[in-house]
C-alpha cells in the first residue's frame, strides 16, 4: 500500500479492532460547467458563480472549502478514476453513495447516472460499493405532483426493484451476514416499520437487505448509523463541543448495546462547517472544529476499534457541510493519511 508520505500523520497508539470494512459516504450529485455545459447546484447553491475567480485562482462556489483537483463533475471518467485510486491507497474499502433513486424528478436521475458511473469504477478498483437511500424524495415527489401519497408505497417497491437489479446483483455490492447492505438517511417518510416491511416484500429473499437508519433501529432493521449530531450544538453560529460529541457517541454505543442491535455502523468525520446560511439556502446547523486533524482521529480510531460492524467516514465530498476527506488546498492528503495510518493500526 502507498503512503502519502508528505501528509502523513501519526496517530497515538489504539487497541486493534475486529476486522470490518472501512466505507466513506459519497455524493455523486456535482455537475460542472466545463463537462456538462452547465454548473449544478451544489456548486452554486443558487448562489454562488464558479465562473468567477479570486486572486488565490480559486473559482468562487458553496463552500468554504476548495477541492484539490477544482470544482468538478460527479460523472467525469477522470475524476472517478481519481477518487477511487485515491481510495484504494487511502485503505477505504469501498463507497456509500447517497441515492435519491431514479426518477426524472428534480435532479434525481442525474445523481444516479452518475452513481452507476462511479459504481462502474469502484468495481475497476475492487472497491465494494453501498447505498444510503434517502426516502425524503418521496415527500418531494408528492409535493410536486410526480407521484400521489396513496402510490408511496407501491413506488417504493419498484424502486427497491431497481435497486435489486442495478445493485444488490453485482458481487461487489457490500454484504454483511449474506444480506445486501442499505442505509437510510433517516426514515422521513417511511416511519414505520411495516411500511418498510412491505417496500422490502418484494424482493428475493436472498435480497432482503442489512437495513440500517439513523440514530435508532426499526424493527424490520438490523441497527442504525450515527451521523455528526449538529442539533446538539443549537444551529447558526454555535458549536458543537467536543464533551458533547462525546456524549453523543457514547450514548448511541450504549443504546445498541442495551437495545440488543443485531449490529450498527459507526461513523467518523473531520469536522463540520456549513455553508448553507452564506448560499441563503436556510439557516447553519452550527460549527464542529476540525480541531487539527483530532477530531478525524478520535472519531476514526473510535470507530475502527469499537464492536461496529462497518466503518462510515463522513464524508468523501460534502463540500456544502464541510464533511470532506477528498484532498483540498486547505487540508491537502492529510485526512487520507489519517485514514491510513489508523488502519494500519487498528485493524491490519
Amino acid at each position: 500500500m502507498a503512503v502519502f508520505t508528505p501528509f502523513l500523520f501519526t496517530a497515538p497508539e489504539v487497541a486493534h479492532g475486529a476486522p470490518k470494512p472501512v466505507m466513506v459516504h459519497y455524493m455523486p450529485w456535482f455537475v460542472s460547467q466545463p463537462y456538462s455545459g452547465s454548473w449544478g447546484w451544489h456548486w452554486t447553491m443558487n448562489h454562488f458563480n464558479p465562473n468567477v475567480v479570486n486572486t488565490n485562482g480559486e473559482q468562487e462556489i458553496a463552500s468554504w472549502y476548495y477541492p484539490l483537483i477544482g470544482p468538478y463533475d460527479s460523472v467525469d471518467p477522470a475524476v472517478l478514476e481519481y477518487h477511487v485510486l485515491l481510495m484504494k491507497l487511502a485503505g477505504i474499502d469501498g463507497v456509500i453513495v447517497d441515492w435519491y433513486g431514479m426518477d426524472n424528478f428534480n435532479d434525481y436521475a442525474v445523481n444516479n447516472q452518475r452513481t452507476l458511473a462511479l459504481f462502474n469504477y469502484t468495481r475497476k478498483a475492487g472497491l465494494k460499493f453501498s447505498l444510503c437511500y434517502e426516502d425524503a424524495t418521496i415527500q418531494h415527489e408528492i409535493d410536486g405532483k410526480y407521484i400521489t401519497a396513496g402510490a408511496a408505497i407501491s413506488h417504493a417497491q419498484q424502486t427497491m426493484l431497481y435497486v435489486q437489479t442495478n445493485f444488490f446483483s453485482d458481487a461487489s455490492f457490500l454484504r454483511l451476514s449474506n444480506a445486501p447492505v442499505l442505509l437510510n438517511f433517516g426514515p422521513q417518510y417511511f416511519y414505520n416499520s411495516s411500511d418498510w416491511t412491505s417496500i422490502f416484500s418484494v424482493l428475493n429473499a436472498t435480497n432482503q437487505p442489512a437495513f440500517f437508519t439513523e440514530d435508532n433501529r426499526l424493527a424490520v432493521g438490523s441497527g442504525a448509523f450515527d451521523w455528526p449530531p449538529m442539533w446538539m450544538s443549537g444551529g447558526g453560529t454555535n458549536t458543537l463541543t467536543a464533551a458533547q460529541l462525546q456524549s453523543y457517541l457514547v450514548s448511541f454505543e450504549l443504546k445498541a448495546k442495551n437495545q440488543a442491535w443485531p449490529g450498527f455502523v459507526s461513523s467518523a468525520f473531520p469536522r463540520f462547517h456549513d455553508i448553507y446560511a452564506q448560499a441563503g439556502v436556510g439557516s447553519s446547523y452550527g460549527y464542529l472544529d476540525d480541531a487539527n486533524g483530532s477530531t478525524f482521529t478520535n472519531t476514526l480510531s473510535r470507530a475502527m476499534t469499537n464492536n461496529s460492524a462497518i466503518v462510515q467516514i463522513v464524508t468523501w465530498n460534502d463540500f456544502g457541510e464541510g464533511t470532506m476527506v477528498e484532498p483540498t488546498r486547505e487540508y491537502g492528503y492529510r485526512d487520507l493519511g489519517i485514514v491510513q495510518d489508523l488502519r494500519r493500526q487498528c485493524l491490519d
